[in-house]
């Protein structure tokens, strides 16, 4: 029986105390004055927070697991300085271990990072190793662009990235490309700067030889991939004018999209264009889009009911909803085998 592993969520319902933290965390940094604690959360707060949200969606959906980490748009690493996002990204952490202590059936996390503009990537080895060598993490989220919209960052490929891609080779670890807020009005965080990061994290790809250097990278870009679906011709042939080797060669060996992608039309297209083995169910609930399509009465981020609606082999099937996520994770197989999965 395949399971039904999620690769794509989000806290994004944690409990009224932490986001009260970050408040009090930002004033202070505004005015000058000492951080302040770390807040204690009770199991009975977290309970509610998951039970309420994540988990009961989890099961009214007939899926199997989360794949879970800090909520996205509020890592917001552009606001603050180092030493608010080093707080802010431990207290977000050690807070999806507790979700997963309390439900290890249910969920696994992916950590978030303590990046900075301007600040080296190197000064996240750290919290990535923390994260998973001692909190049992099986991958992270990494932020292309920590300017919050501005894209101050070097791209990707460039190797300023190289100490951080050198730690994910070394703990055998995965990371989703995944921005957070956006601080330019130009971009609507979910609607646009989102997608625009999605597309851009893959045309830096496409115009480097990162894997060249690094051939066992593996990076997610979330959200269907941006544009590059849509737009996979024109990607062949920029590859092919820029004398790339061929994409299934040149970038898709390490690159790999989820199913967040919100009406059948366009997942119809994400399996048509791009390969099954690098393709992972997920549907980033509760996240950006949460309310109910009136056109067919479920919830947009249902993504599950429109794989479903395809024509899949079992073999395929399988490997969207269970098998990618086991190769694409290490550590997740070997904890779902532990647990007899």
């Amino acid at each position: 029986m395949t399971l039904i592993i999620d690769c794509h969520g989000h806290y994004t319902t944690a409990p009224e105390p932490h986001q009260q933290f970050r408040e009090s965390q930002l004033d202070a940094f505004a005015s000058g004055k000492t951080l302040p604690e770390i807040p204690v959360i009770s199991d009975d707060e977290i309970q509610e927070s998951v039970e309420k949200n994540q988990l009961r969606l989890l099961r009214e959906r007939d899926a199997d697991m989360t794949i879970f980490s800090p909520r996205a748009s509020a890592m917001a690493h552009h606001l603050g300085d180092n030493a608010v996002s080093q707080q802010w990204t431990i207290a977000c952490n050690n807070l999806i271990k507790r979700v997963v202590d309390l439900f290890p059936d249910y969920f696994v996390g992916v950590c978030q990072l303590p990046q900075s503009p301007g600040v080296s990537i190197k000064q996240s080895v750290a919290e990535l190793e923390r994260c998973i060598t001692e909190l049992g993490f099986i991958g992270c989220n990494l932020n292309p662009d920590p300017s919050g919209g501005n894209w101050t960052s070097q791209p990707l490929t460039d190797p300023s990235w190289y100490p951080f891609f050198e730690k994910m080779i070394e703990l055998d670890v995965p990371a989703m490309i995944h921005v957070s807020g956006s601080c330019n009005p130009n971009f609507h965080a979910t609607g646009a700067h989102y997608i625009n990061a999605d597309t851009t994290a893959f045309m830096q790809f496409l115009q480097g030889n990162l894997f060249k250097d690094f051939p066992q990278l593996r990076f997610i870009i979330p959200h269907g991939g941006g544009a590059v679906p849509y737009h996979w011709g024109r990607y062949r042939g920029l590859a092919d004018m820029l004398k790339k080797p061929p994409l299934n060669e040149h970038v898709m060996k390490n690159v790999y999209f989820d199913t967040c992608v919100y009406h059948q039309p366009g997942i119809d297209l994400l399996f048509k264009v791009i390969d099954i083995d690098n393709i992972l169910f997920g549907s980033e609930m509760v996240g950006a889009v949460r309310g109910i399509d009136p056109e067919t009465g479920n919830y947009f981020d249902d993504t599950k009911r429109y794989i479903e609606a395809l024509d899949l082999s079992t073999e395929s099937r399988h490997k969207v909803f269970e098998g990618n996520a086991r190769r694409i994770y290490p550590r997740l197989d070997e904890l779902l085998k532990k647990q007899g999965k």
